[in-house]
């Protein structure tokens, strides 16, 4: 078996039409739109910002959105392309499959778990924090031993696993009702946020700007240029998500026409409003006293303590809306890893009623509930991020292959100027990586040889490709 075997688009295509394990296409413009900004604003806007312009760039957090930003304006425009020649689920595992071969696109889709599964782990322990704090502000206390894991000493942190579930249960009832729950979060959120920028803006005290690129303290990294980048590299964890709109394709009415707005679409928005926030919130506060609830204190240096619980009620939502993006999405790679025989069936069997993977859901319901509710989690942000920059390498470079491998495919959007475009991606996506730290690298390595060690005792002998290279679509019908 050549590990570097392509999988036809045309084969790819037929595959995903028919048999039990079609999914329901309901998913309209606005709907992929929602699931972008659902996905991307969340996480980062209110606890990475302050953290990364305190420890990294100072008020040049701004620089370092808009880098982040670039970087992924470029992975989007390519996403977009692939997206609408290939409208199946699988995002870049598939892209990969069909440019560079099976190894590659198993470890981007392993790589992807970090994004999606991890990421959401992640997130669910911030939601448990904030949840605990809303209730506090209405007198309802809630046994500290049940907010942390064990090796933080808790017991188990019950509300990151109470809301991996019930999310779970909304994504197994349907794409459908996913979305429209999705849409009430995300329109919730946005408000919020667009309001603190409103009222913020009036308040900017100008001196919180000088310098606006603190100089370097001689470490790599600690400001000044070096610290723009690394603040690009660690603050990409809020930009993550964006590409799970690519995930929903094969469950989207018109994909052609409909996925390049839902990726750039939500996209732009996003980092306009990450922008406008970390500039609004470094005005407010000097960088130097930031802290991860410098959201309060700006709130608090304007004279408006009252709509804290506003934020918190906003930051529950936005961590809520990017917990399920971010499960919708790992269960559509596995879904598609399963299809192609690199995973156990029980990936990509479709619930009769509901038309979803609903054992995949089940599957990581209990993986990702375990994990946040028993595991630290404090140190897997920047593990997230460079295991997205990562993909979003590979998507850039998986353009530049399909237009030479295959350049008649109908292409409905093209990505313009290639090969600039991708390279440019690629560019600024590896020179955030690069940005980070030894430790995160380490760790992607270590993540990469494990699933290096079940592709090669386990994918590689299943994969489609190997069992019945010619007809295997025929058999999951």
């Amino acid at each position: 078996m050549n590990s570097f075997a392509t999988k036809p688009i045309a084969r790819i295509l037929r595959e995903s039409e028919g048999g039990l394990h079609q999914l329901k296409r309901t998913l309209g413009p606005v709907n992929l739109v929602a699931l972008g900004i659902g996905a991307v604003i969340g996480a980062g806007l209110f606890a990475l910002t302050p953290t990364a312009a305190h420890e990294n760039a100072g008020p040049a957090v701004v620089f370092s959105f808009i880098i982040a930003g670039i970087g992924c304006a470029f992975a989007g425009m390519c996403y977009s392309e692939f997206s609408t020649m290939i409208p199946i689920a699988g995002s870049a595992y598939t892209y990969a499959y069909a440019t560079m071969g099976e190894l590659l696109a198993w470890i981007i889709g392993w790589d992807l778990v970090l994004e999606y599964a991890v990421g959401a782990a992640t997130v669910s322990v911030s939601w448990s924090k904030y949840l605990v704090r809303l209730l506090g502000t209405f007198g309802i206390s809630f046994p500290a031993a049940l907010t942390k894991s064990p090796f933080e000493g808790g017991v188990v942190n019950l509300p990151a696993i109470f809301v991996i579930l019930v999310i779970s249960v909304i994504l197994i009832v349907g794409i459908q009702e996913s979305a429209r729950f999705n849409g009430w979060i995300v329109a919730l959120k946005v408000s919020i946020v667009i309001l603190v920028i409103g009222l913020g803006l009036a308040y900017i005290n100008r001196a919180n700007y000088v310098p606006f690129i603190p100089p370097n303290t001689g470490e790599f990294g600690h400001f000044g240029w070096s610290g723009v980048m690394r603040a690009a590299g660690v603050i990409f964890f809020a930009y993550i998500g964006f590409d799970a709109v690519s995930t929903a394709a094969q469950e989207t009415r018109n994909p052609q026409r409909d996925m390049p707005i839902g990726i750039i679409g939500s996209l732009a928005a996003c980092t306009l409003l990450y922008v406008a926030f970390a500039y609004v919130l470094s005005g407010i506060v000097n960088y130097k006293n930031m802290t991860d609830t410098a959201i309060y204190e700006a709130l608090h240096n304007i004279g408006y303590d009252w709509l804290g619980t506003g934020v918190v009620i906003g930051i529950l939502a936005g961590y809520t809306s990017v917990i399920l993006v971010m499960l919708l999405g790992q269960s559509r790679v596995f879904y598609s890893m399963s299809r192609d025989g690199l995973l156990p069936k029980l990936f990509s069997d479709i619930h009769p009623r509901f038309r979803t993977p609903w054992r995949c859901n089940i599957a990581f319901m209990i993986f990702v509930s375990l994990f946040s509710g028993l595991v630290p989690l404090s140190s897997l942000g920047e593990m997230v991020s460079i295991g997205t920059l990562l993909a979003f390498v590979i998507v850039c470079a998986g353009v530049m292959v399909m237009r030479r491998t295959n350049p008649d495919l109908p292409r409905p959007y093209k990505t313009p100027l290639v090969p600039l475009v991708p390279i440019l991606g690629m560019v600024v996506c590896f020179a955030m990586m690069a940005s980070l730290d030894m430790w995160t690298w380490i760790r992607l390595v270590v993540w990469l040889v494990i699933g290096l060690a079940i592709y090669f005792t386990y994918s590689r002998y299943h994969s489609h490709l190997v069992t019945d290279p010619e007809t295997a679509h025929e058999k999951i019908k």
